[in-house]
């Protein structure tokens, strides 16, 4: 696979969706600003790495030692970018980051890398996927992995959980498949099917839907209590899965008043 797997015009598109999104919605306007804030850094630092591939890993692995630059300049950008624009608790987080020693943001970059969970799970988890998701996404359109063959809940590059789910036209309906909370990778997967615990009893597995956001859903499991959101593209075709998701906050309340789990919170942390 090649680089155009997650191509910078990628990040443009989201970061238009979300203003566009913002504009209509106003119970979500201020996380999808914030997003398309961090979606800009996103595209910049692609951009980046795309003119340093030889210094990036030769076998494109998910896991493993970052390279020593990324740990670096550039995160101290992304740190000063946040402790000017994002919100307090945020903020406070990266001024901390910032100021402290070095070893300290390696360690939460590489943890975060390597599956480990951050110390302050919450900040530190968002900081941290922002930060490396254009890495992973990069890393990914570089390797070669059985994308279409494969049918497990996780993601086979990175092996993280999905954040959402797509409905993709196909025929006279629609083709599921799940796109990584990380690298972005997107495989098929069953349309009547858990991605949390494998239930395949559709009578357990209800759907919601809201005006506000009609093409997009709830996805519940009356087995495992959790939910995952999947955007319907037969519905609305000029969806960005990964933005409207983040847009349709009042099917996470709903979901969560039902007492629902999110499967994966989204990069937003909702």
């Amino acid at each position: 696979m090649d680089n155009d797997a997650m191509p910078q015009d990628a990040w443009r598109a989201r970061i238009e969706r979300a203003e566009e999104l913002a504009q209509k919605h106003a119970f979500a306007a201020e996380v999808l600003r914030f997003y398309g804030f961090i979606a800009r850094f996103q595209g910049e630092l692609f951009s980046r790495l795309s003119d340093r591939t030889a210094e990036l890993p030769a076998n494109c692995s998910p896991s493993g030692e970052l390279p020593n630059w990324l740990l670096g300049g550039p995160f101290q950008q992304f740190l000063a970018r946040l402790r000017n624009h994002a919100p307090a608790k945020v903020a406070d987080r990266a001024r901390s980051l910032e100021n402290g020693p070095a070893e300290v943001r390696m360690l939460l970059l590489n943890n975060f890398w390597n599956g480990l969970h951050p110390q302050r799970q919450e900040v530190d988890e968002f900081i941290a996927r922002s930060y490396l998701q254009p890495y992973a996404g990069f890393l990914r359109g570089r390797a070669e992995f059985p994308q279409a063959k494969h049918t497990s809940t996780l993601c086979p590059f990175c092996g993280r959980r999905p954040g959402v789910g797509v409905l993709r036209p196909l025929g006279e309906g629609g083709q599921r498949s799940l796109i990584c909370s990380l690298c972005l990778a997107e495989w098929p997967f069953r349309r009547i099917l858990c991605p949390g615990c494998g239930e395949e009893n559709h009578e357990k597995l209800p759907v919601f839907t809201a005006a506000e956001l009609a093409h997009v859903r709830v996805e519940g499991c009356d087995s495992c209590k959790t939910y995952l959101k999947t955007v319907d593209l037969t519905r609305y075709g000029l969806a960005e899965p990964v933005v409207d998701e983040i847009a349709a906050v009042p099917l996470d309340l709903w979901a969560q008043e039902h007492g629902y789990t999110k499967l994966q919170a989204n990069l937003m942390q909702i």
